[in-house]
């Protein structure tokens, strides 16, 4: 029989990854949308990921592992080595599956299809972990609430699933076929966050090391994926702002559901 905690992990990660659908049809909503635009939405996103990675998963499992072992310096190093280790899946993943980072500018023929679909995939790679951050939270819900993080996600997926949309649709890709892979590609986060949860389901113990790996895969999402994507158009006080605005947000709202 399916656990409750399952069913609410397999849901929040599902409706997490629909969003992703609802950036891709927003294609609809403009003629065009300017590389800034974009690049001040992804910064929002940033911030706001980079907050729900470090409140709702890496100081709750800091928390944790220092409850399990008197001696900090052994804490301190299971702690890290967890972070790194979710670092470095997601850098393994990004060396062996090709993919491509571009900039977007606007609605026009920029991207050949090769070159959109090899960044649609490089948006795929962060959707896993993403996933996996979802179900490690919902198995850790008795010491953390889940819920802030799952928001952020699913706000982060917003201009990820119209970035999406763009590129095939500068690709000369019709813009409901671009929307609706957007859709597609958001499913992914469901399949990560089934693999998070069936993973939690053998130890206490395993479980805040899980969330201290799956904040790091959203660090390296944030650090090596998202910031170098948005600071190369010489509007960098525009997009710290951006940051700065969804890590503050994101603050506020982990505060107002963990009370």
């Amino acid at each position: 029989m399916v656990s409750s905690v399952f069913m609410q992990g397999f849901l929040a990660s599902l409706f997490a990854g629909l969003v992703t659908g609802l950036g891709g049809f927003m294609i609809f909503l403009k003629r065009r949308y300017s590389q800034k635009d974009i690049n001040f939405m992804l910064n929002l996103a940033a911030g706001v990921m980079l907050s729900a990675s470090i409140f709702s998963l890496l100081v709750p499992a800091m928390n944790r592992i220092m409850s399990f072992d008197p001696d900090v310096h052994v804490a301190a190093f299971w702690y890290v080595c967890a972070v790194f280790s979710g670092v470095a899946l997601v850098w393994l993943l990004n060396e062996l599956l090709p993919h491509e980072h571009n900039h977007l500018g606007h609605h026009g023929p920029r991207f050949s299809l090769r070159s959109a679909w090899l960044f649609v995939i490089a948006i795929t790679l962060h959707k896993l972990p993403e996933g996996l951050a979802v179900g490690v939270a919902y198995s850790a819900e008795e010491f953390v609430n889940p819920d802030s993080l799952v928001i952020g996600i699913a706000l982060h997926n917003i201009p990820e699933g119209l970035t999406i949309a763009i590129s095939l649709v500068a690709a000369e890709t019709s813009k409901i076929k671009a929307a609706l892979t957007a859709l597609f590609i958001g499913m992914v986060q469901p399949v990560g966050a089934v693999i998070g949860l069936l993973l939690m389901d053998f130890s206490d113990k395993i479980v805040p090391l899980g969330m201290a790996m799956a904040g790091g895969t959203l660090l390296f999402v944030v650090i090596n994926e998202i910031l170098p994507e948005t600071y190369g158009m010489k509007t960098t006080e525009r997009s710290a702002f951006g940051v700065f605005a969804g890590f503050i947000f994101m603050v506020y709202l982990t505060m107002v559901l963990g009370d």
